[in-house]
């Protein structure tokens, strides 16, 4: 059984396009509330985390609705079809509201952009593990990964290319080349992917290789792919894969966020210079998507977990103790982004995997309920030692909390992919696979 790379490049689409829109909120919404309606950096900054507050009961209640939805296009394609024209819809009343400086259509407008986008994130995300079989979920979730990678970076580039200088730029064209992106991915996924009939291949291709294979079952949902309740240790594995998806969200946001403050004060960067070592994170992070997704097939995805959290906080510890910016400092946010991508390419399908076939969808909610819910806690928490005790609490902050994360992760029994036996001692050699 082998990954089918076209398909899944497909259906990543829909989350390239979910990233394309994120990057360009993270970066261009804060500056259109400072700059154009005056707002403080606390209002501002409550704005900004009202997508993740709106996230912890969007994405579960319509991950949950679209698994119990059946139309002749699928279970997931009509909340991606509709969320997608309406966030594009509302999207492009943005930029009006900017240019008419008209704030109450503004703040209506983007509560209703961040609703459609709500719609639609669970089960997009959802539609992976639903076409893609069982022991090549990492894989996959690595090429979704990468998707959304060149998303954002699209958004940055269009950034750069379409925003103008001045006091007041027009950021029509960029929200417009976001939407138009929109559009077109969800196009490409509905023409291409016919969800039935690959849902109802998949499983069969599924259930032939359980019963010709003698591997031992990794799967903990239900045999027959229907709802149901999940015996008492495969509930506590869950609760410990979601705790520990939680806890490394925690550490993580807060350094991600804090980092532009810490080495300014701390390390005494200017000018823009803690950008470097961010850089260096994220490219580490797309390099490594798709060998991490071959590596995690091989030894299994809770190791694979375990070795990047071991990894993160061991660059945790040896950042607390720079106390000026060195050259170094590169290799370990290197060390970084690839035990990130280590970590992200192989928890979201540890959680599916636990679930029944026909639960995937309410199971994704409950990834994005803990990693929401994370990172709407960590910028409070870490933000006030940052301000009263010292900003070099925060990478021992985030030591404390990947530990954390490794301790609730070794608690982890069930959702892993075991490697399956090869045939043949020739097979080992196979590149394909």
């Amino acid at each position: 059984m082998k990954l089918n790379y076209k398909r899944t490049i497909l259906i990543g689409m829909a989350f390239l396009s979910i990233c394309a829109f994120w990057q360009m909120y993270d970066n261009i919404i804060p500056l259109i509330l400072k700059d154009t309606f005056h707002l403080g950096e606390t209002v501002t900054g409550a704005i900004m985390a009202a997508d993740n507050i709106l996230a912890l009961f969007l994405l579960p209640l319509f991950g949950s609705l679209s698994d119990r939805t059946n139309t002749r296009i699928g279970k997931r394609m009509p909340f991606i079809l509709a969320g997608t024209v309406l966030s594009v819809l509302f999207l492009l009343i943005l930029p009006v509201a900017d240019r008419t400086a008209n704030l109450p259509l503004f703040i209506a407008a983007l509560f209703l952009v961040l609703i459609s986008m709500g719609l639609y994130r669970s089960p997009a995300v959802a539609l992976m593990p639903d076409l893609t079989p069982k022991p090549l979920r990492s894989k996959g979730n690595a090429i979704i990964n990468l998707m959304g990678a060149i998303g954002g970076v699209y958004a940055l580039i269009m950034i750069k290319l379409l925003v103008g200088g001045g006091l007041t730029p027009d950021y029509f064209p960029l929200f417009l080349s976001i939407g138009l992106l929109m559009l077109v991915c969800v196009a490409v996924l509905i023409f291409t992917i016919r969800e039935n009939p690959l849902r109802e291949m998949i499983q069969a291709e599924e259930a032939a290789e359980d019963a010709g294979s003698d591997r031992e079952a990794v799967s903990t949902g239900s045999a027959t792919g229907t709802s149901s309740a999940l015996p008492r240790d495969v509930r506590r594995s869950l609760i410990f894969i979601l705790l520990s998806v939680a806890l490394w969200y925690i550490a993580y946001n807060a350094v991600t966020t804090a980092f532009s403050r810490y080495a300014t004060h701390v390390w005494g960067l200017e000018n823009g210079g803690y950008a470097n070592c961010l850089m260096v994170a994220t490219v580490a992070a797309i390099i490594s998507y798709i060998p991490i997704g071959a590596i995690s097939g091989r030894i299994g995805r809770k190791r694979t977990i375990l070795i990047g959290v071991a990894l993160l906080t061991f660059c945790y510890l040896c950042a607390s103790f720079y106390t000026s910016y060195h050259a170094s400092m590169n290799v370990f946010f290197g060390i970084i982004g690839f035990a990130w991508a280590a970590i992200n390419v192989n928890s979201f399908p540890m959680v599916v995997e636990i679930s029944a076939n026909a639960d995937v969808g309410k199971y994704t909610g409950y990834y994005y309920t803990f990693s929401m819910a994370a990172q709407v806690v960590t910028p409070i928490l870490s933000g006030f030692l940052l301000e009263h005790i010292s900003y070099r609490t925060l990478f021992p902050y985030a030591v404390v909390f990947s530990v954390l994360a490794f301790c609730t992760m070794l608690m982890v029994k069930h959702g892993d992919s075991k490697p399956v036996k090869k045939k043949s001692v020739l097979e080992n050699f196979d590149v394909d696979d």
